[in-house]
């Protein structure tokens, strides 16, 4: 699998994202939502980081488990409960990202979400993947 990661330089300079991912594969993997549930299902962490951690390692468990990496994901949609406090502690969410799932950024997008499946989500993470 090969991606190109496309930033024009008539857009605004990303932070935390591509402008547009080019991905070349055979296989296309979707990744469901994931919140910050853990294996009793119980929703973990009290603050946005926190849960935005295990809402993203949920996502790269379910991508490995199909053979994949983080730097094969090409496109992740965030969906938050409070999106002033994604803003605000997004120099925070951006090192989780970067440690658990490195550089190479895919297309993004966050949305604002009135409520999520699970009541005490305050994030959920999903997104496709082009494996070779």
């Amino acid at each position: 699998m090969s991606t190109e990661r496309v930033n024009p330089p008539e857009l605004s300079p990303p932070t935390g994202f591509s402008h547009a991912v080019v991905a070349t594969g055979t296989r296309v993997v979707f990744l469901a939502g994931q919140t910050a549930l853990d294996t009793d299902g119980k929703v973990v962490g009290a603050t946005l980081p926190e849960q935005f951690e295990k809402a993203l390692t949920n996502l790269l468990t379910a991508l490995r488990a199909v053979g994949g990496t983080p730097a094969d994901l090409a496109r992740v949609t965030v969906y938050a409960t409070d999106v002033a406090d994604y803003r605000a502690r997004a120099p925070e969410l951006g090192r989780v990202w970067r440690r658990l799932a490195g550089r190479d950024y895919p297309a993004m997008a966050v949305v604002g979400a009135a409520r999520l499946w699970d009541e005490q989500a305050l994030v959920e993470l999903d997104g496709f993947a082009v494996l070779p």
